[in-house]
C-alpha cells in the first residue's frame, strides 16, 4: 500500500526564478466526500487517474494510487467531473539543501491569488530545509485541499487569512 506524506505551506515570496520545472495541470474529482477522492488530471499532455484515502488526523499522511492513462481517457474523464475543475501550474523548486523538492502551485481561476507548496516527505517526523519564500504551513486545514477549493473556491474565504 502506498501512502503519501506531505506538508503544505502558503508561499509569500517569489519561487519562480528558483524553479527548475513547471507544468500546467487541470484536474477534476469524478467522486469526492468523506476524506476519499478519486481525481483525474492532464498534466500538460499526459492524464493520470488517482484515488487518495483520507487523512490522518494531523494531514499529513493519506492513502494514495496513482496511474498513467491516455490523454484521449483523461479528456473523456474530465467531462463526467463533478462541478468546479482546479486550473493551476505547477513549479518544482528543489530545497536549500537540494534534498527535497516542493511543488508550488499557482491558481488560476476561482482560485486566482493563491500559491501554495507542498513537500513530500518519507516520514512525518523527516527534516527538511525550507525555501525562502515558504510561508505559514496550512498542513490539514481542509480549505487547501484541492477537492475543497473545486466547491468553496479561495474567492469565497481570501479575507480570512
Amino acid at each position: 500500500m502506498h501512502f503519501e506524506i506531505e506538508r503544505k505551506f502558503l508561499v509569500v515570496g517569489e519561487f519562480r526564478d528558483q524553479a527548475y520545472a513547471h507544468a500546467r495541470i487541470c484536474q477534476g474529482y469524478i467522486a469526492s466526500g468523506n476524506g476519499r477522492t478519486v481525481r483525474v488530471r492532464i498534466r500538460d499532455d499526459k492524464g493520470y487517474l488517482t484515488i487518495k484515502g483520507p487523512s490522518n488526523k494531523a494531514g499529513l499522511r493519506r492513502y494514495e494510487f496513482e496511474q498513467e492513462i491516455s490523454l484521449s481517457d483523461a479528456r473523456d474523464l474530465m467531462s463526467i467531473c463533478e462541478p468546479g475543475i482546479i486550473d493551476k501550474t505547477r513549479y518544482l523548486v528543489k530545497s536549500p539543501d537540494g534534498r527535497h523538492v516542493f511543488e508550488v502551485d499557482e491558481f488560476y481561476g476561482d482560485n486566482e491569488g493563491l500559491v501554495m507548496a507542498e513537500v513530500e516527505l518519507s516520514s512525518e517526523d523527516e527534516p527538511f530545509e525550507k525555501p525562502v519564500f515558504i510561508g505559514r504551513e496550512v498542513t490539514g486545514d481542509r480549505r487547501f485541499y484541492n477537492s475543497h477549493m473545486r466547491q468553496y473556491p479561495f474567492k469565497m474565504w481570501r479575507d480570512q487569512i
